[in-house]
């Protein structure tokens, strides 16, 4: 029987081009919100006995999490052998310890609550900055695929003469890759945070790069304060502008055209949150991922 794709309400087309490649069904579901703003789900393509995967990236996750839960949990009531979850962004990454006292590790939290009602997650570069991995705080088998590769083969294939610079240590992890598949040398930035919209980025080497065009590859473009501050540093060392990427585009707020204010000449993000921006198609490593999930629960079966 073949697997059964449930996509999360404005998630059909990424899911039916996900579906493709799986040789996989994409279900029918009806969402929608009773007048006191409460959810009404029912899953229209049966279930039974079948191995079923929610479609759905978690950006803005509060007005996504119910929906969800409620398909997880409804999948298995109506005799679903295993539910998983496909979520090429996966919110809630950022609060992984207590900086002050009194607050909430909602990483871990979330963690626990989607362990409660999925089987297992495959997702894209979660932001790990102070765990190894998702297996840290998740209890559920998961599969993390890495966009690296396909941001290589866009930037060989569209920049001349590249350097790619990450803003921040945390972007070193996924930078040299990057710039290993694309033949292209690379530098990882300084970076001080003074709060959710100030940072401080310390670009002391820039100047020898000035025949190359600089690529700024981060992880999560939210504020975009971080690649502000760089495009600014870069452009007093000499620099042309730079090439801007990102893997997820969250965007929050004016922070799009703000980045394209401060001078740089394109932005380009992977299509893990819907954005005008979207340009590099992860597709086929999510595709790979969730047939490298199913297979290995076939296996233990």
């Amino acid at each position: 029987m073949k697997p059964l794709i449930l996509p999360l309400p404005g998630h059909i087309d990424r899911a039916g081009s996900l579906a493709g490649r799986l040789d996989a069904e994409l279900g029918k579901m009806t969402v929608r919100r009773f007048p006191d703003g409460e959810t009404y789900l029912r899953i229209d393509t049966p279930v039974e006995r079948r191995a079923v995967a929610l479609f759905g990236t978690l950006d803005r996750p509060d007005e996504k999490i119910w929906p969800l839960i409620f398909m997880a949990a409804a999948a298995k009531d109506l005799g679903a052998a295993r539910v998983g979850l496909i979520a090429p962004y996966l919110a809630y990454m950022r609060q992984d310890r207590r900086f002050q006292a009194g607050e909430g590790i909602s990483s871990v939290y979330f963690a626990r609550l989607l362990s409660g009602f999925v089987d297992w997650l495959v997702t894209v570069d979660p932001h790990l900055h102070r765990r190894g991995s998702l297996n840290e705080i998740y209890s559920i088998p998961t599969v993390v695929v890495h966009a690296a590769p396909l941001i290589s083969d866009w930037i060989r294939a569209n920049i001349q003469a590249p350097v790619l610079i990450g803003p921040d240590t945390e972007s070193a992890q996924w930078l040299s890759e990057a710039a290993k598949g694309a033949g292209a040398p690379y530098l990882v930035l300084d970076k001080i945070r003074r709060g959710d919209r100030e940072v401080e980025v310390s670009v002391s080497e820039v100047q020898r790069w000035r025949k190359h065009t600089p690529v700024l590859v981060d992880d999560i473009i939210a504020t975009g304060r971080t690649l502000i501050e760089t495009i600014g540093q870069l452009r007093k060392a000499g620099l042309p502008p730079p090439v801007c990427i990102g893997i997820h585009a969250i965007f929050a707020g004016p922070a799009y055209e703000d980045l394209r204010k401060a001078g740089a000449a394109r932005v380009v993000t992977c299509d893990t949150v819907p954005h005008v921006t979207n340009g590099i198609d992860l597709t086929a490593i999510l595709a790979d991922g969730v047939r490298k999930m199913l297979e290995s629960e076939s296996n233990d079966s």
